[in-house]
């Protein structure tokens, strides 16, 4: 059902059976690497390439969420996916591997949460009784195409983040055991003018701030429903400027419930400058360590806002505006 403009909510509460989430070296060595369902020691993951090694963390992702469910793949009627990469070629490979027929997006790093409202959806409509979710990321393959090949050692700016090498993947059912997912927020593109790159928080947190500002206006909800209103991959300048822009519009979120997956997934002293981001990053944050937080009864309701910069590097290159976008998704147990 729409209610309000840009929300959905899901009167049959499409469940979340099981997850997988897979990370590389960097993030082994975080600060939630025991959330975590695999872990890599190589970011070559035995591949050739870093584009065939974040196919291959997609693939490990899809295996372990089956694995933990006992649906077998045949019995998935989609899988919903997209990345960074030109033409989300590694999530192409992974559908060819997976055999599942496959709806391919493009949100940036907003698609962890794109993909699970259109899986919800779908869901809550009776139009699939299994839906396989997800994304992935590859901090090598993110930097040969948005900014330095790694092998340069070009400097970065403090503003700049560090994208996260993984997977993160769910599941979806009619009906199971597991947190539901009860309302789909679907943002607006946003563009406030800023050209730098290397400023993925600032330039994002305009889309989040919009977003949430319409799902509690939609919901009719004030922002204590929720235990935890938790962005994708602002870091430290993009959670800094939409809290005060959040604050300036009147929503009283208390500065503990408002955090952060590009800062939740690194401990303190790696050197990920202003955070982590990267389609993986809400993504295995959200599938790991908040729903493990979830299941444990330590939360009951999160707000999880993924939000995605969809820029390419031709248009960096002739200088346009990086429009950002956020989508909203609120889970319950």
């Amino acid at each position: 059902m729409l209610q309000g403009h840009q929300t959905w909510v899901f009167a049959n509460r499409p469940v979340i059976v099981s997850t997988g989430t897979v990370g590389g070296p960097f993030e082994a060595n975080g600060s939630i690497s025991e959330d975590f369902d695999l872990l890599h020691k190589d970011m070559w993951i035995g591949q050739a390439s870093f584009e065939k090694a974040q196919q291959t963390l997609m693939e490990e992702a899809c295996q372990i969420t089956l694995k933990k469910s006992s649906i077998e793949k045949e019995q998935v009627e989609f899988f919903i996916s997209g990345d960074l990469i030109n033409q989300i070629t590694p999530t192409n490979f992974t559908a060819k591997t997976i055999g599942i027929p496959f709806f391919g997006l493009f949100n940036a790093c907003a698609t962890s949460m794109e993909s699970l409202a259109l899986a919800a959806m779908i869901i809550n409509n009776k139009g699939a009784n299994y839906i396989l979710s997800g994304t992935a990321s590859h901090n090598a393959s993110a930097e040969r195409q948005f900014r330095y090949p790694t092998e340069y050692g070009g400097q970065k700016p403090p503003t700049a983040q560090w994208t996260v090498t993984g997977a993160g993947c769910a599941l979806i059912a009619q009906q199971g055991q597991g947190p539901v997912i009860t309302s789909a927020t679907i943002g607006k593109v946003i563009d406030m003018g800023i050209t730098d790159p290397f400023n993925m928080g600032g330039a994002m947190a305009p889309a989040a701030v919009d977003t949430i500002e319409k799902h509690f206006k939609d919901r009719n909800l004030s922002p204590d429903y929720y235990d935890l209103i938790i962005t994708g991959d602002l870091g430290h300048i993009g959670r800094e400027i939409s809290y005060d822009l959040l604050t300036e519009r009147g929503l009283a979120i208390k500065e503990e419930q408002y955090v952060d997956c590009g800062l939740t997934i690194y401990r303190e002293g790696q050197p990920v400058l202003a955070g982590g981001s990267g389609s993986a990053c809400s993504a295995v944050v959200t599938y790991g360590h908040f729903l493990n937080r979830m299941k444990a009864g330590e939360l009951k309701r999160i707000l999880v806002v993924a939000t995605g910069a969809l820029h390419s590097p031709m248009s960096i290159q002739q200088n346009d505006p990086i429009p950002c976008i956020a989508h909203a998704v609120s889970i319950e147990n």
